[in-house]
């Protein structure tokens, strides 16, 4: 199963030029949902009143080697291992579920554009990093949706409340879960089951591309943004127009001892 393309055993019944064009689709459901949630959450306001606020309150000027390095040195540390996160299960479960993701995504466009139809050859390296894309995605989708949600551990919630924030995730681990049923049902020749798990698996990526206006999902174009302006403004002395750090050791008593941290 791992080493077979999907796409290409579905091409006997979908043209591959419809799966080409449902992605596509979802390409162009992302800019529009994220550039509709940009306009009327005025995100791109913010950080530009933001970014000149700080500028005005600068106490050195970087130059361009400088705001390279940081962005660099940003995007590989903060971004691609969320280090905002430190060390621990819940950052573990978000580089599984962001790897996972990106690999899934990205081998999903490969095959479908590179390896299916009558005239391509069969990939079985890129079969397997589906499939390998979908689990990574399950496995830390999973462990943070019934462990480590932090309104649901802090807050004594059920693990089964659902709010409109949790499309993203919900959407997402939809995909992958459906995504490896119908995989698995096609290769053993479960046809009912196969059709069923495919229909869920289009479903769950309608909502996933098609929500990003309600969801999450935009806050992974800007949270890196995010990220590069706090750092640019650490280096630059403008600190987001908030105090330096004061020169006393930080004081916090036995209380904190009390209890080992767990939620955050």
């Amino acid at each position: 199963m791992f080493q077979t393309n999907p796409f290409s055993i579905l091409s006997e019944t979908i043209a591959p030029f419809a799966m080409q064009g449902f992605i596509i689709s979802m390409i162009v459901l992302i800019l529009l949902g994220t550039i509709v949630q940009m306009i009327n959450h005025k995100n791109l306001t913010y950080f530009f009143n933001n970014a000149k606020k700080a500028k005005l309150s600068a106490t050195k000027e970087l130059g361009f080697g400088e705001k390279t390095s940081i962005i660099a040195k940003t995007a590989i540390v903060d971004i691609g291992t969320t280090s905002e996160l430190g060390f621990g299960k819940r950052r573990l479960a978000h580089v599984l579920g962001m790897y996972g993701t990106i690999l899934f995504w990205i081998s999903s466009a490969v095959l479908v554009f590179c390896y299916t139809g009558e005239d391509k050859t069969s990939s079985e390296t890129w079969s397997i990093l589906w499939h390998t894309g979908a689990i990574l995605t399950c496995l830390g989708g999973y462990w943070f949706w019934f462990f480590l949600r932090v309104d649901v551990s802090a807050e004594a919630y059920p693990w089964y409340r659902i709010i409109k924030a949790d499309l993203f995730v919900l959407a997402l681990l939809a995909c992958a879960t459906f995504g490896l049923a119908w995989s698995y049902t096609q290769f053993n020749g479960q046809i009912v089951f196969s059709y069923l798990f495919f229909t869920l698996f289009v479903v769950s990526n309608l909502i996933l591309f098609g929500g990003v206006y309600w969801s999450k999902f935009a806050h992974m174009f800007y949270k890196p943004g995010a990220a590069i302006q706090k750092n640019l403004a650490e280096a630059d002395g403008s600190r987001d127009n908030l105090p330096p750090p004061a020169d006393a050791p930080e004081q916090f008593g036995l209380g904190i001892k009390r209890e080992e941290p767990k939620h955050y």
